[in-house]
């Protein structure tokens, strides 16, 4: 045999075993008390925005796309989701102190206006987060609103 052809044939058969190493999904879909849609008035025009173009990687409600079943698109993908529930869940948001909530929310508004978020490798696959100059002023003016509302409680 040819090397290119063991070559060939080490790489399919590593490619293959690697398709049974799946990582875990975070796909329960709970929300639980601790929502941000629940814990503030979210008007619809702004949670549909935050579903489509944030909750896949800042919520535990998750879905999923075709090639995600295909490794190392999975390892990657559950990466991504786990970086970003750390950095911020919003299924975890009322736990979060006043003062971390403000930061947060300032956060989010300072991402989309510096056009660093939804990242641009989330926006190939999710045509929905590709987000207009108008719905990035909504998320940015609700954002910026509500932080100013809950750092006018604490004072």
């Amino acid at each position: 045999m040819s090397k290119r052809k063991i070559i060939a044939g080490t790489v399919l058969v590593l490619f293959i075993s690697i398709q049974f190493i799946r990582p875990r999904r975070n796909d329960d879909g709970k929300f639980g008390g601790a929502a941000f849609a629940q814990q503030y008035a979210v008007p619809n025009s702004v949670n549909r925005i935050l579903q489509d173009a944030c909750y896949d990687c800042h919520s535990n409600q998750n879905s999923y796309p075709w090639c995600t079943d295909i490794q190392p698109v999975g390892w990657i993908m559950a990466r991504h989701i786990r970086r970003g529930k750390a950095e911020l869940n919003f299924s975890e948001f009322s736990n979060y102190s006043n003062r971390r909530q403000v930061s947060k929310l300032k956060g989010i508004a300072n991402q989309i206006e510096d056009n660093a978020m939804p990242l641009k490798s989330y926006k190939l696959l999710h045509r929905a987060a590709r987000l207009t100059s108008e719905e990035k002023k909504l998320l940015i003016s609700w954002m910026r609103n509500k932080a100013d509302s809950i750092s006018s409680i604490d004072q």
